[in-house]
């Protein structure tokens, strides 16, 4: 086990993440009130600052994990994490960019415990508040000490996601899709975001080219376990803790990771799967459910629930390369371990 593993405990996730908020949430309100009114409107609704009326509201804007990691990571390598918090905050902007259009793209009504932003004022209006919120991300990053490499990790983490999403919608219209290519993708999705989040932070806090390298590595690593605990509550995950429909990949068809998992399995379950996969339009009735029993049987559940624990270990065998400051070290350990085990 390395070091990073065998970090004395600190504070709790609940710490860590109201800590990473204090610093955040200020500043990523104060962007966000830069944009135009008709955008702007969008964007607070989407983080759960107003209702659709343009009231003050008092809704979760989720657990904000990036920022999170980008702070720590500036501080990991001896740096000020408020010298990495317009990093922070650009990483927030660009995630939220990608959840305002995702939703869009799969149809979701539900994020957070709310409507989603295209269920409520359309999808032109989504889709254009989520480009303005990627356009504001480099605005705000502009703003801050960033070098030309840091800024390149920002744009090279939103091509590959833009480039992971595209591909996971490509998935939906084939039905030879190998697990390989759907961690691929995924790595693209989720993977590079959080690692661009971890390399910008190193980058904002002096890190040295290894230590922005491994850290990079890290947050790849803890992306990719991310998405496979996001899809096996996709399909497990219990809705009033989600914030997300029940079996909501699995209405549309979507190819996750536990799904192609199973359907690559070789067992009759798998078989059944792809079966009932192989239809048109989205799963209806008691379809969605029994699809999910399927991938139980297949063994689909069982290899998410492995392969997080096992890219959780490599991605700390990356942190304790990067030879982090023993406090910082011990909030990501924290925070990675949120992530394998988290319920929403």
């Amino acid at each position: 086990m390395s070091a990073a593993q065998e970090a004395v405990p600190g504070r709790t996730a609940s710490e860590v993440l109201g800590w990473s908020r204090a610093l955040l949430d200020p500043a990523l309100r104060a962007a966000v009130r830069g944009l135009p009114p008709e955008t702007r409107r969008v964007a607070e609704y989407h983080f759960g600052w107003r209702d659709e009326q343009g009231r003050p509201a008092e809704g979760s804007g989720g657990k904000a994990i990036r920022p999170a990691l980008t702070l720590l990571a500036a501080r990991a390598v001896g740096g000020d994490p408020a010298d990495a918090l317009p990093a922070a905050v650009a990483v927030e902007l660009a995630h939220n960019f990608s959840l305002l259009h995702d939703d869009v793209m799969d149809g979701d009504l539900t994020r957070r415990h709310q409507a989603t932003a295209w269920s409520v004022f359309g999808v032109n209006a989504a889709i254009l508040a989520g480009d303005a919120l990627i356009a504001l991300a480099y605005e705000t990053l502009a703003d801050g000490p960033v070098s030309r490499e840091g800024l390149r990790a920002l744009s090279r983490a939103v091509v590959d996601l833009v480039e992971g999403q595209s591909i996971d919608m490509a998935f939906e219209r084939r039905t030879d899709v190998s697990l390989a290519e759907c961690e691929a993708m995924a790595a693209g999705k989720t993977g590079a975001l959080l690692g661009g989040a971890c390399a910008l932070g190193a980058s904002c806090g002096g890190g040295d080219a290894a230590q922005v390298a491994r850290l990079r590595a890290f947050g790849e690593l803890l992306g990719l376990a991310f998405q496979v605990v996001d899809d096996l509550l996709g399909i497990w995950g219990d809705p009033a803790v989600t914030g997300k429909p029940v079996h909501s990949d699995l209405v549309n068809r979507k190819k996750s990771l536990p799904v192609v998992a199973a359907l690559t399995s070789g067992t009759a379950a798998g078989a059944a799967l792809a079966e009932l996969y192989r239809g048109e339009g989205p799963l209806t009735g008691s379809g969605p459910a029994r699809a999910a029993e399927l991938i139980g049987l297949a063994g689909g559940r069982d290899w998410g629930e492995a392969r997080a624990a096992e890219l959780l270990d490599a991605a700390l065998t990356e942190l304790d390369a990067a030879t982090p400051d023993p406090v910082a070290a011990a909030d990501l350990h924290t925070l990675a371990t949120l992530v394998t085990a988290r319920d929403h």
